[in-house]
């Protein structure tokens, strides 16, 4: 043999699943969909099939369900992939109830093999295979039998140019020792767990014979359009020149600085962010954040930067600012859907990505990170600064500028910048606060750090008008006027212009 066999990959119409298996399912694979009950592996094998299906590969799919696959077709149909128009032609159900019953798989295989020979389909389905094997089980047939019954029928659907999906209900334990998970040449593991209120979903590629997958768990949403996958995407390993890793504190090559919107904050980081840095605003509620970010997307627009936007702080169909809505309504600055419940960071994450390839957006806002940790289902809260490490990490690898807003309580005299102890991990911090100042109560801002980077150390008064954000000159008797501050006089940043 002098030229190496190339197997075809199928695409399976499942987002984000094609990521998770390489590139697609391999032609003539004889794969597994398994999971508890209720955790959507019929639905997953739905939406394959109706993706797949058509005139030149036909598809059969059938049940071992004690009700009638009328029922079943009853549900499916809500799900937009739902072709009523590939029934009979390219899809046909048939219903193996009766067979199963008397536990004969002799019996099963030929009603198969009868079915497979007279509508010749290229993708075939068994749903529920494990009520195959509960069968074989009451009539003492044992694993023996079962081993053997599914290594002929997978051997006959693979001379038949066939892909096979068995779908059963199975836990962790079953697949000890389990003939069908050995013989499988793919398995789709998916699992649900309940976490006080909210219900997650997760699949896994736990075997793929024959090709490199995405490694882990990774969590999947079922919606009106069916199954989303999220894959737990990790930063590139190629990144733009110049760039290194999220955190990396080694010398990096001069990148573009990119203005704020506000002249006079750029001049106090030195010429503006540099392209691909994260940026951490912090401050208390109302003291002007979220308008910071508002400007340096608003400043992208002018000068033919897209953006994005992620949202939490404001309900669906409330009015953000009047500035950024209309960003928004010009196309300037895309919007990341965040009505959705019991969110996980790679969901977040893909949905980014997904819009800077689209768009080209070079700059992206996070406000805020309260409310993420907020929108994120429990049992995500428990690694978010981990998660929130490798998002920045994924999104600054893609040459994005990332803004990311952080509500922090002023306490006056602690000087802090995230409740999260994220501030290791941006390459730039900004911090607001709120002083007292001869009886008014006054908006200070301070460069703390810019990586690689000069910057200046002074705190700037500024006040928020309908123009934006309006800095102060340098006052000589800011120390002064601030003495009843001690940490709040000091030079932050002082030691952190190079970190």
């Amino acid at each position: 043999m002098t030229e190496k066999f190339v197997l075809g990959r199928l695409p399976t119409g499942v987002p984000g699943l094609d990521e998770l298996l390489g590139g697609g399912l391999p032609e003539l694979s004889f794969n597994l969909i398994a999971g508890s009950p209720g955790s959507g592996k019929t639905t997953l094998a739905h939406q394959i099939m109706f993706a797949l299906a058509g005139p030149h590969r036909r598809a059969i799919f059938f049940t071992v369900l004690g009700e009638p696959a009328l029922k079943m077709l009853r549900y499916q149909q809500q799900y937009s992939f739902f072709d009523l128009g590939k029934l009979d032609e390219s899809i046909r159900f048939v219903n193996l109830a009766e067979e199963v019953t008397h536990g004969d798989l002799e019996g099963v295989l030929a009603r198969i093999v009868a079915e497979v020979e007279q509508f010749e389909p290229g993708l075939v389905f068994v749903d529920s295979f494990r009520s195959v094997v509960l069968a074989a089980q009451a009539t003492a047939q044992g694993i023996p039998v079962l081993q053997q019954f599914v290594q002929r029928l997978g051997m006959y659907l693979t001379s038949w140019q066939a892909t096979t999906f068995l779908i059963g209900e199975y836990m962790a334990v079953d697949a000890e020792a389990n003939p069908v998970f050995t013989i499988a040449d793919g398995i789709l593991w998916l699992q649900q767990s309940l976490h006080r209120n909210s219900m997650v979903r997760k699949i896994q590629i736990s075997k793929a014979r024959g090709q490199a997958t995405l490694a882990g768990l990774h969590t999947f949403r079922i919606a009106n359009d069916g199954i989303q996958v999220f894959p737990r995407t990790l930063p590139a390993l190629a990144r733009p020149p110049g760039r290194a890793g999220a955190g990396a504190r080694a010398p990096r090559a001069a990148a573009r600085r990119l203005s704020m919107g506000i002249a006079a904050l750029d001049d106090m980081m030195g010429g503006g962010l540099p392209q691909g840095y994260s940026l951490l605003v912090s401050g208390p509620s109302g003291s002007g954040k979220s308008q910071l970010a508002t400007q340096f997307l608003a400043e992208g627009a002018r000068l033919g930067e897209k953006g994005i936007v992620v949202a939490f702080e404001r309900s669906p169909g409330t009015s953000r600012s009047p500035r950024l809505d209309a960003l928004i309504d010009d196309g300037d600055v895309a919007v990341v859907d965040t009505r959705a419940l019991d969110l996980s960071i790679d969901e977040t994450l893909y949905a980014i990505t997904e819009l800077i390839r689209t768009t080209g957006a070079s700059r992206v806002v996070i406000d805020s990170l309260s409310g993420f940790e907020l929108a994120l289902a429990p049992t995500f809260r428990e690694d978010f600064r981990e998660s929130l490490h490798r998002m920045v990490a994924v999104l600054t690898g893609l040459g994005a500028s990332v803004v990311m807003v952080s509500e922090l309580e002023d306490r006056y005299t602690d000087l802090r910048f995230s409740p999260y102890g994220a501030a290791f991990l941006t390459d730039a911090i900004i911090v607001q606060r709120y002083v007292e100042l001869q009886g008014d109560l006054r908006r200070v801002m301070a460069v703390v750090k810019v990586r690689n980077s000069a910057h200046s150390r002074s705190l700037r008064l500024f006040d928020i008008t309908d123009a934006g954000i309006s800095i102060g000159e340098p006052t000589p008797d800011m120390q002064a006027l601030l003495s009843g501050h001690p940490r709040l006089a000091a030079s932050p940043g002082s030691n952190d212009s190079t970190a």
